[in-house]
């Protein structure tokens, strides 16, 4: 059985254009037909630029969102007919994290453990432990979270994940917003729940270095096209580039000042 099976799974949008009289409605696909597995215990990166549908995609394996069209299965489960079963499985760390503002981290870690059916006694050793790992500092745990900056909120969203051991781990831009010292942090962290639990880790990113360094498997995803899925060096084999920055602007057929301007604009 694999940890995650994806076949022709698409999903359409609907984008409002032009004015007055003139607008009118119009369906964008922002996944078209993806299809891939991911082994149990396998790490698999996403790369792609922003609006490549890498947030789409792992919002429909959180049972967040409603697919148009194929299927996904995490575990055997059908993620769009079995949800319940799915959510006990997954846990998504994403840049749009919420939370209880007026909550402390601790307080909003222990509310999350409770909803996932863990026990005080399970998580206040646990709590500590795991802010500590993802670099959280100690005097601020009793904070309000309103009062914490993106990074911090973004490490919270990470011990938020981890400390219900999901079997299968949705990483959203995990990294991003945090200083380069909590950014190794937490990839060390996902490297070691990823080893040491068997979690199965699927990695959405536009952050090449950090995809090659977790992955066993890095894809391409273009447009809402999945362009290749296959480990790194061989990415560069088949692209004839030294680098996976080359591969990738040789799979997307965009140069870098070309990709530049499309992510500033």
């Amino acid at each position: 059985m694999f940890a995650v099976e994806v076949h022709n799974l698409r999903k359409e949008f609907v984008r409002k254009e032009g004015s007055g009289l003139a607008r009118r409605r119009r369906r964008v696909a922002a996944l078209k037909d993806v299809t891939f597995t991911i082994e149990r215990g396998e790490c698999v990166a996403v790369l792609g630029q922003n609006g490549s549908g890498k947030s789409t995609l792992v919002r429909l394996l959180a049972t967040l969102l409603l697919h148009d069209g194929g299927d996904a299965r995490v575990f055997g489960h059908d993620v769009f007919r079995e949800p319940r079963a799915v959510q006990r499985l997954v846990n998504r760390v994403s840049v749009e994290a919420s939370f209880f503002k007026k909550m402390s981290a601790t307080e909003n870690l222990s509310y999350s453990a409770r909803f996932y059916g863990l026990t005080g006694a399970q998580t206040k050793p646990r709590i500590p432990e795991i802010l500590a790992r993802v670099g959280f500092p100690d005097d601020r745990r009793n904070e309000a979270m309103e009062n914490l900056s993106r990074g911090m909120q973004q490490k919270v969203a990470l011990a938020r994940a981890l400390l219900t051991a999901p079997v299968l781990l949705l990483l959203d831009e995990p990294t991003t917003g945090l200083d380069p010292r909590s950014k190794l942090e937490v990839q060390e962290f996902i490297e070691e729940m990823w080893r040491t639990h068997d979690a199965t880790t699927l990695l959405c990113t536009h952050d090449l270095a950090e995809a090659e360094a977790l992955a066993d498997r890095v894809g391409i995803l273009d447009d809402g096209e999945l362009l290749c899925l296959e480990p790194a060096d061989e990415l560069k084999r088949r692209y004839r580039s030294d680098t996976l920055e080359e591969a990738f602007f040789a799979a997307t057929g965009r140069s870098f000042e070309q990709e530049r301007e499309e992510v500033a604009s």
